[in-house]
């Protein structure tokens, strides 16, 4: 294992607000690959949107801002952080289908 595989951590976000139907999971997407971070964005069928992230501390600081903000469109009310598990393997970021 390489020092950079080692210094990788997951978070799992759960975005509350008017986060669907406004374009948040292709956001997501767009940041996630900015920012190059392994994972996945769906909905959930309470309205939320749900993310695991996979990626260094600081990538993942830069995530959770952009999640904040979320798109234009968006008004996130709430991002709920907690630890994950990282997912061998995972070494891209897709959007999942709804719940």
């Amino acid at each position: 294992m390489t020092s950079t595989e080692k210094s990788i951590e997951a978070r799992r976000y759960v975005v509350r607000g008017r986060v669907q139907g406004v374009g948040f999971r292709w956001f997501v997407e767009r940041e996630a690959h900015m920012l190059g971070i392994a994972g996945w964005v769906r909905n959930n069928s309470n309205g939320s949107v749900e993310v695991l992230a996979m990626g260094t501390r600081e990538q993942l600081l830069g995530l959770r801002s952009r999640l904040r903000q979320g798109p234009r469109a968006a008004r996130v009310d709430d991002v709920e952080e907690s630890d994950s598990k990282p997912i061998e393997g995972l070494k891209s970021f897709r959007i999942e289908g709804a719940w």
